[in-house]
């Protein structure tokens, strides 16, 4: 799938191996907090790496860091996919 320059989607929707700059974070704020603790930050690079077997979590990179987000909480992060 391509992406056009400067569409915002949210990370659950992006395709394994898709690289995206974090545009905005929403959500209550226990899963907002968690997030934020995570390191996922407005204009952070991300990279989606792959997802499980029934579809939940998902794992990304975020620098040298990898993480799993639940398929819910990837729903309320934002992002730019880079072309």
């Amino acid at each position: 799938m391509r992406y056009h320059p400067g569409v915002v989607v949210s990370l659950d929707k992006l395709r394994p191996g898709t690289r995206a700059t974090i545009a905005a974070i929403h959500g209550d704020c226990s899963a907002l907090q968690r997030l934020l603790e995570m390191g996922l930050l407005e204009g952070t690079p991300i990279e989606y790496l792959r997802v499980a077997l029934l579809g939940d979590p998902i794992e990304g990179r975020l620098g040298d860091a990898l993480v799993t987000l639940r398929r819910r909480e990837a729903a309320c992060v934002e992002v730019t996919p880079c072309p």
